[in-house]
C-alpha cells in the first residue's frame, strides 16, 4: 500500500462550460499566474492553453478548451472542433457553470456532447460566492439526473474557495504516470503566445460593446537588441472594420497608448524584465471567413 501510494500521477484534464463561466480565472487561480485572458465577454479564449501543476505527488495538466457553443461562423466552426475533439483524448472532464445562471439550451447542448464519452465528468459549479448556500442544493438538483456525474464539486475560481479541495480530488482520479513538463513550467504556450493574448485581453477590456471578438493580435517581432536594453515587443491588432481601427487608436491615439500601457504592465509581470511594447492596428476585412487568415493567425485546424 505504501509503494501505491508513492507512485507518481499524472494525467490531462479538460475545462468545459459555456462562455464566460470562468474556466480562465479557474485556471489563473491554480497555476497562480495569468496565462489565460480573464474578460467578462464571453468567447475569449481560442487556442487551447494548458496550465501545469506539479506537486511532488502528481503533476496535472489543465486544457482551457474554447467554450462550447453553437459555431457561427469559419472561426467558430474551428474553436467547436477544437473543444470536442479533446474531450476524447484526456483522462478528466470538468464541466464548469456558473451558479448564478440556472440551467439552460447551452448546459444542454454541452451534456448532448458528452453523451457519448467514456471519460470521468465532474461538474464544478463555479462562483459560489454570488450565491446564498441554500441555492446551491437547487443548482445540484438541476444538474444531477441530467447525467451521471462522476463528482459534483462547488467552488469560487475567483476567490479562491474549495479549489484545493478539488485539486486533491482530481489527483484521486489521475492514472499513474510520468511527469511531462518541468517542475516550473505552467504552460505549454510560448511567451509569444501569451503575450498577444494580454494584449487581446487590454482591447476587450478597454473598448467594452464597440469591439467584437473580429480582433486577433499579432505578435510581429521579439527581440532584445542588446544584453541591457529592454525587450522589445512589436505586434498588430488585426480589425475587420475602418471604423473597428479608429476606435481601438482613439482620440490622438489615446486608446491605442491606453492598451499598450496596460499590456506592457502584464507583459513585464510575466517576463520579469523591462519591455518596449510597439502596438499598430491594420484591417483584414472578414479575416474570420477567410481559411488562410485563420491559418496565418494560429488557428489551424490540421493540428487537431
Amino acid at each position: 500500500m505504501n509503494n501505491m501510494e508513492k507512485e507518481f500521477k499524472s494525467g490531462f484534464i479538460t475545462i468545459i462550460g459555456r462562455p464566460n463561466v470562468g474556466k480562465s480565472t479557474f485556471l489563473n487561480q491554480v497555476v497562480g499566474q495569468k496565462i489565460a485572458i480573464m474578460s467578462d465577454k464571453a468567447q475569449t479564449t481560442r487556442n487551447t492553453i494548458q496550465g501545469v501543476i506539479t506537486t511532488d505527488e502528481a503533476q496535472m495538466i489543465f486544457i482551457d478548451t474554447p467554450g462550447i457553443h453553437k459555431p457561427k461562423h469559419r472561426l467558430g466552426d474551428f474553436m467547436m472542433k477544437v473543444a470536442t475533439n479533446t474531450l476524447h483524448e484526456v483522462d478528466l472532464i470538468l464541466f464548469m457553470v456558473n451558479a448564478t445562471e440556472s440551467f439552460g439550451r447551452g448546459e444542454e447542448f454541452i451534456l448532448e456532447k458528452l453523451k457519448g464519452v467514456k471519460t470521468p465528468v465532474f461538474l464544478i459549479i463555479n462562483k459560489i460566492d454570488l450565491v446564498h448556500p441554500d441555492e446551491l442544493f437547487t443548482i445540484i438538483s438541476q444538474y444531477k439526473d441530467k447525467f451521471s456525474f462522476a463528482e459534483i464539486v462547488p467552488i469560487s475560481a475567483l476567490q479562491g474557495n474549495n479549489v484545493e479541495h478539488l485539486l486533491q480530488v482530481i489527483k484521486d482520479y489521475l492514472p499513474v504516470g510520468p511527469q511531462f513538463y518541468p517542475s516550473d513550467q505552467v504552460t505549454d504556450h510560448p511567451e509569444r503566445f501569451i503575450i498577444a493574448e494580454l494584449i487581446r485581453e487590454k482591447v476587450l477590456q478597454l473598448t467594452h460593446e464597440e469591439i467584437p471578438h473580429s480582433i486577433a493580435v499579432i505578435i510581429e517581432k521579439i527581440e532584445k537588441p542588446s544584453e541591457n536594453e529592454k525587450l522589445n515587443v512589436m505586434a498588430a491588432i488585426v480589425v475587420e472594420r475602418s471604423s473597428q481601427k479608429g476606435i481601438i487608436i482613439g482620440k490622438q491615439g489615446s486608446m491605442l497608448k491606453e492598451i499598450g500601457k496596460r499590456a506592457r504592465r502584464d507583459i513585464e509581470n510575466l517576463l520579469g524584465s523591462k519591455v518596449y511594447l510597439e502596438l499598430w492596428v491594420k484591417v483584414q476585412k472578414d479575416w474570420r471567413n477567410k481559411a488562410i487568415f485563420l491559418k496565418e493567425f494560429g488557428y489551424r485546424d490540421d493540428e487537431y
